[in-house]
């Protein structure tokens, strides 16, 4: 592989942009007008216009992508997540192309994007689901008789949903009553599907998922845990690993299903096995994300791998760089996703950024979509950054993290530093004592 193009935007591109860079091979970046003056697209070697901001007119544009690609004679095509990233219909096109998909099969990513027949899947390979209903939900009468027999609270899911979106929890019929109708419009309008499931809600229950890669020769592994609890709105805002609180035992019988969940499937490239995991440890399949993930470093802290790299090695053909016992853990690390938005509220928060700096000398890697005079726009997610702490203990990744959140500076916008300051004071959190309810929970003192 000598070129590839990387079919997205922001910190992910110029990511995986720098992983190409080190391997020597070209990069060719897509962006759409407001991008222009990025960073990924001035670190690319290439870089082409292809469209307007509204994502529909631009990072959406399938047909946009692949005529940059096929006129740039790449040689693969990375898509990084989010927007075509677990389009089967895109991987599909890009094959049909005769150019390489950075990522699983397309038949794979069709199969686990939809949570109603991977649900299936799982429990056919005695993979543990949480409980819900077993065929999408039309009416609402069926819901409301679902979730009488599970019993209450429960989740309203879009079967074909992801990143938090469609998703409601429902405390009683009335509230599933008002949801339902809403729920399905916005799943038809965000995946193009308006079916909906039930699944119950389990309480005070932690989001823990195991990193799997696969490759052309049948080779499967585990790249351990990420605890990702810390949510607002059900999106991640902080993950790490390993996962406190939660028994070893357990952490070897979650690498087991997720591993045996993936090769259910056949899988190949890099994935993700999302788990629920109650009080009591029971743990559940939640859904497997068939792409990169957001918080992929902070297994990158601690196993000393690139990840990205290990993708395009395995799309060439190439056996997994290393085998499992191969693979060790090494310290403690968390992510914190960085956002433009009003930490009391998480209301985003588009503008200029007038300065953006921090102490260097932490050692803190910071993934940057944004610098100094950027703009954030309306148009996009408002992650700005990722910032990754690395430590030989959780108590020094936290002290590290207080002195990085005390001196970073960003001015020109709001942004959720102050809500991360608040959350590391808190006795719980310095415990590893927390659910997927933390901040719903809980008022953190932002200021």
């Amino acid at each position: 592989m000598k070129k590839i193009l990387v079919a997205n935007r922001g910190e992910i591109a110029l990511r995986i942009i720098r992983t190409c860079n080190e391997m020597g091979i070209e990069t060719v970046a897509v962006y759409s007008d407001v991008d222009k003056e990025m960073p990924f697209v001035k670190e690319a070697t290439y870089a082409f216009r292809i469209g307007e901001a509204p994502v529909s007119q631009s990072y959406l544009r399938a047909d946009a992508i692949l005529e940059v690609a096929q006129n740039q004679n790449v040689d693969g095509i990375h898509p990084g997540y989010g927007f075509l990233s677990e389009n089967a219909h895109f991987a599909k096109a890009v094959n049909d192309k005769g150019i390489i998909f950075i990522g699983p099969d397309p038949d794979t990513i069709d199969l686990m994007g939809d949570k109603i027949v991977s649900r299936k899947t799982m429990i056919e390979a005695d993979v543990p689901v949480v409980p819900g209903s077993a065929e999408g939900t039309s009416t609402l009468e069926e819901a409301i008789r679902l979730a009488e027999s599970m019993g209450y609270p429960v989740m309203l899911k879009a079967s074909s949903g992801g990143g938090g979106i469609g998703m409601v929890r429902c405390e009683n019929e009335q509230a599933l009553t008002k949801s339902f109708g809403s729920t399905r419009a916005r799943a038809k309008a965000y995946f193009g599907s308006e079916e909906v499931f039930v699944e119950k809600y389990i309480q005070n229950a932690r989001h823990v998922e195991v990193q799997v890669f696969g490759d052309h020769h049948g080779n499967l592994v585990h790249l351990f845990e990420r605890d990702c609890s810390i949510q607002r709105r059900h999106q991640k805002v902080i993950e790490e690993s390993p996962s406190p609180n939660l028994s070893e035992h357990v952490k070897q019988r979650m690498y087991e299903t997720a591993l045996k969940a993936a090769s259910a499937v056949h899988y190949k490239n890099a994935g993700t096995i999302e788990f629920i995991v109650d009080e009591e440890e029971n743990f559940y399949f939640l859904e497997m994300n068939t792409r990169l993930q957001v918080e992929h470093p902070v297994t990158e802290q601690i196993t000393g791998l690139d990840l990205v790299k290990w993708q395009i090695l395995i799309a060439r053909g190439e056996k997994l760089p290393q085998e499992q016992f191969e693979i060790q853990q090494s310290g403690h690390a968390i992510e914190f996703r960085l956002y433009a938005e009003d930490p009391k509220n998480f209301l985003p928060s588009p503008g200029e950024i007038e300065l953006f700096q921090w102490d260097q000398s932490l050692g803190v890697r910071v993934d940057l979509g944004y610098e100094s005079h950027s703009t954030v726009t309306p148009f996009y997610d408002p992650m700005i950054a990722k910032c990754i702490i690395h430590g030989s203990t959780r108590e020094e990744v936290l002290n590290k993290a207080d002195s990085f959140f005390r001196d970073l500076t960003i001015k020109g916008i709001k942004t959720n530093a102050p809500l991360f300051r608040g959350i590391l004071k808190d006795l719980d959190f310095q415990k590893g004592n927390y659910s997927t309810s933390f901040l719903t929970e809980r008022e953190i003192i932002v200021n």
